[in-house]
C-alpha cells in the first residue's frame, strides 16, 4: 500500500461505492452478462464498461434499436437489487469509516438510491449523513457534479476534499472536480497505471483529526 501524501489535510472524504467501499462485482457482472447475451453484445468486451457509471449511460452508449434506456435501466436494478450474493465490504473500510467524523465523508454512487443502500446493507456499511446518487445528477460520471454536489452538500470547498475511487469514470470525475484522487484497487485483476496515490484495501490505513482536518498516515 502507498499513500504518496499522508501530510495532506482534507475536510472531506468523498467514497464511490461499488468497488471502492464493497466488492459487488460478482452480483454485477452476473446480471450485465444475462443482459448482454440477451441483446447480442460481446460480453468479453462489454463487462470491463460497465463499472462506475450509471447504468442509463451504460444501456444508452449500445445504441440498441428499440431500446428505451430507462426502462432498461430500471429493469436492472429490480434484478440488482434482488441479487446481494457475494456483496461484501473492501476490507478495512467499516472500521475507517467508523473514525471519520459523521459531518465530514459522503458517497457519491452511480448507483441509484434503493440499490445502494441494499448493497451498503449485505456489505455492513453504515449510511452517512450525505450521499450522491443516480437520481440526483443529469450526467453521471465522469461529469464531476456529482462531488461537486457532495462537496456543496458537505459545506466544504472542492479543494478541500479527498476522493476515494476505483473506476476510470469516477478517476476522471473527481479530478475534473478539482480534488484529489485516492485509488482503491480491491477490486482489480491488473495493475492500475495512475499518477494518483494508490491503496489495496484500507487495512493498516491510519486517520488522524484534528481541528476539523483529517490526515491519512499509512501504519502497515
Amino acid at each position: 500500500m502507498s499513500v504518496e501524501h499522508p501530510s495532506i489535510a482534507y475536510r472531506a472524504f468523498l467514497f464511490d461505492m461499488d468497488g471502492t467501499l464493497l466488492n459487488s462485482v460478482a452480483a454485477t457482472e452476473r446480471i450485465w452478462t444475462r443482459w448482454a447475451m440477451r441483446h447480442g453484445l460481446d460480453v468479453a468486451k462489454f463487462l470491463p464498461t460497465i463499472h462506475g457509471v450509471r447504468a442509463v449511460d451504460t444501456v444508452a452508449r449500445q445504441n440498441l434499436p428499440g431500446i428505451d434506456a430507462q426502462a432498461e435501466a430500471a429493469q436492472l436494478t429490480v434484478e440488482e437489487i434482488e441479487d446481494v450474493e457475494g456483496v461484501v465490504e473492501v476490507p478495512g473500510a467499516l472500521a475507517l469509516l467508523k473514525r471519520l467524523p459523521p459531518t465530514q465523508w459522503a458517497i457519491v454512487t452511480s448507483a441509484p438510491m434503493a440499490l445502494a443502500l441494499r448493497r451498503m446493507e449485505a456489505a455492513g456499511i453504515p449510511r452517512p449523513e450525505v450521499m450522491v446518487t443516480a437520481e440526483d445528477v443529469s450526467s453521471g460520471k465522469p461529469n464531476p457534479n456529482c462531488y461537486l454536489l457532495a462537496a456543496q452538500r458537505l459545506q466544504v470547498a472542492p479543494g478541500e476534499c479527498l476522493v476515494f475511487e476505483d473506476a476510470q469514470a469516477g478517476i476522471k470525475a473527481g479530478e475534473a472536480a478539482g480534488m484529489d484522487v485516492m485509488v482503491v484497487t480491491a477490486t482489480h485483476t491488473h495493475p492500475v497505471v495512475t499518477l494518483h496515490s494508490q491503496i489495496k484495501d484500507y487495512l493498516g490505513l491510519g486517520i488522524a483529526v484534528d481541528d476539523g482536518l483529517m490526515r491519512l498516515s499509512n501504519h502497515r
